[in-house]
């Protein structure tokens, strides 16, 4: 049930477009014990239905910007192969600080982003 409950919440996350692995990577650490390295690759597998769906939604709805796709996408599958290459250089504990450190850093952007985008609409 705790699984169910993990992937559910990391689809909602996802399909808005937050990333599905900001919630299942810590959940999974976290609540169910897993290592990080293993939780990483759990939710890269768990991503792919995931993101067909929403990528289906948001074409629908003309949400996709094509002309950025490709290019971010080609360098995304070489960094991708860089970070796999690395992860497995790195340790499991510093990786997991790694990600808190990275968790902590977009959660400061989103916070900041929060507090100046209704500055922006009332001009």
């Amino acid at each position: 049930m705790l699984f169910a409950l993990i992937g559910f919440f990391a689809g909602i996350i996802g399909g808005m477009g937050m990333g599905g692995g900001t919630i299942l990577i810590p959940a999974l650490i976290l609540f169910a014990g897993i290592d990080p390295k293993i939780a990483q690759s759990v939710n890269l597998l768990s991503s792919i239905p995931m993101t067909l769906v929403a990528l289906i939604v948001h074409m629908k709805n003309k949400n996709v910007v094509f002309k950025l796709v490709i290019p971010i996408a080609l360098f995304g599958i070489f960094g991708a192969i860089f970070g796999s290459f690395l992860a497995n250089f790195i340790s499991s504990e510093v990786l997991r600080k790694v990600f808190g450190v990275f968790l902590l850093i977009v959660g400061g952007f989103e916070i900041k982003k929060g507090f100046c985008e209704p500055c922006k609409k009332e001009k």
